[in-house]
C-alpha cells in the first residue's frame, strides 16, 4: 500500500511519519521568556545534524487551534537561546507532566516541579538530572507550510553528568547507563534505549560484485 502525502490531511501525514519514524530521541527543552518565564516542553522531532559546527535541529509544531507558535518556538525566535536536555528514564514521568498545556503566564519547571542548574553561556537553565544538556544558540529558522517551524541550532556547550563520563581524556561516555529513552508511534508509547546489539561495519569487498555486471567506464 502507498499514500501519497498531498492527498492526505495533516493528521493522517502525521500518524504515517511517528508510526514508521522511530525511535526518535527527545528533546525536553527548555528556553526563557524575555520577561524571564522559563518554558520546559518535550519534542520529538529532534536530532543532531552536523559537527562542524555541531548542530541541533527541532520541528517545533505550532498550536493546532489558533495557528500560533508555541511558547518553545515563540522564546526561541525572542531570544535566540535554547537547551535541549536528554530524558533519563527517572525523568519520564516529569517530561510528560511538562507537555501539559500550561498557561503561558506559568512556568512548566514549577507545575512539573522541574529541578533546574544554571547555563554557562545562555539565560535559560538546563535540567539538573538530565543525563545530559546542549546549551544552543539559534542559527537559521525554516518556515515551511503553516503547521511547523524548524529551527536549527548550534551547541555551544555540552553537560555530562559526572556519572555518565568514564574517561574524560578520551570522551569516552557510558552511554547506555544513561536510561535514556525514546518517541515511539502511537499516542503515551515510549522505549527504552538499553536493548542493543553490534553489528561491525564491513570494509569494502571487491569480490563480492565477481560476475555482475560492471557498469562500462566513465
Amino acid at each position: 500500500m502507498h499514500f501519497v502525502m498531498g492527498d492526505l490531511p495533516a493528521r493522517d501525514r502525521y500518524k504515517l511519519l511517528v508510526s514508521t519514524v522511530v525511535p526518535r530521541p527527545i528533546a525536553w527543552v527548555t528556553t526563557m521568556s524575555p520577561a524571564g518565564t522559563v518554558n520546559a516542553a518535550p519534542y520529538s522531532f529532534f536530532n543532531a545534524m552536523g559537527d562542524d559546527p555541531p548542530l541541533l535541529v527541532l520541528g517545533l509544531m505550532k498550536d493546532g487551534a489558533t495557528g500560533d507558535d508555541k511558547d518553545t518556538a515563540t522564546n526561541i525566535l525572542a531570544t535566540g537561546e535554547f537547551v535541549v536536555n536528554l530524558v533519563g528514564e527517572p525523568d519520564a514521568a516529569a517530561m510528560v507532566r511538562s507537555a501539559a498545556p500550561v498557561p503561558r503566564v506559568l512556568s512548566e519547571i514549577d507545575y512539573a516541579g522541574i529541578a533546574t542548574a544554571p547555563a554557562l553561556r545562555v539565560a535559560p537553565p538546563r535540567i539538573a538530572s538530565a543525563p545530559v544538556s546542549f546549551e544552543c544558540v539559534r542559527r537559521e529558522t525554516v518556515t515551511i507550510g503553516t503547521g511547523q517551524v524548524i529551527v536549527i541550532g548550534e551547541v555551544l556547550v555540552t553537560h555530562v553528568a559526572d556519572a555518565f563520563v568514564t574517561d574524560p581524556k578520551r570522551l569516552h561516555l557510558d552511554t547506555t547507563a544513561m536510561h535514556l529513552i525514546a518517541r515511539m508511534h502511537g499516542a503515551d508509547r515510549y522505549l527504552r534505549t538499553t536493548d542493543q546489539f553490534a553489528l561491525p561495519r564491513e570494509p569494502y569487498d571487491p569480490a563480492r560484485l565477481e560476475g555482475s555486471e560492471t557498469p562500462p567506464a566513465a
